[in-house]
């Protein structure tokens, strides 16, 4: 997903949020969000780009343009490709330093993403989060 700012797009998630107060409407919130992500190219669910450690199936490849981060996302999960889309709209299309500076830790905690999701759900939103950053990292020592 190109978004021309990645940070208007946390800023838009973030009121958003402020917005809903029950769980209910963002949970529904979270799986529009998954709705609407771009359909993941079937050639990028790989072994390599599966998730381990969350009870869904999850995809998340990152590409590059030159210095630019591009995110894939996509699982079998709709509330899961929500949380994914959160992801994808934090850091797709910042440069390699700034997904690497990025606090997504500290976007979930002022979404109250962690008191909201069950264990396992947590688990595979930062299981997510590690791939990104690990692939975003081997990137930068290139």
């Amino acid at each position: 997903m190109t978004h021309s700012d990645p940070d208007s797009a946390v800023a838009d998630l973030t009121e958003a949020f402020g917005f809903l107060d029950a769980w209910e409407d963002r949970y529904r919130y979270i799986m529009d969000l998954g709705e609407a992500l771009p359909a993941m190219d079937d050639t990028l669910k790989t072994a390599h780009t599966q998730v381990h450690g969350c009870q869904s199936v999850v995809w998340v490849a990152v590409t590059t343009e030159g210095q630019i981060v591009h995110l894939h996302a996509d699982s079998d999960s709709q509330l899961v490709k929500g949380l994914a889309a959160i992801v994808v709209r934090s850091l797709d299309g910042r440069n390699v330093s700034g997904v690497l500076g990025f606090d997504l830790a500290g976007l979930f905690d002022q979404l109250d993403l962690h008191a909201h999701l069950s264990p396992t759900r947590s688990n595979g939103l930062h299981g997510m989060v590690s791939q990104v950053m690990l692939r975003v990292g081997a990137i930068a020592k290139v």
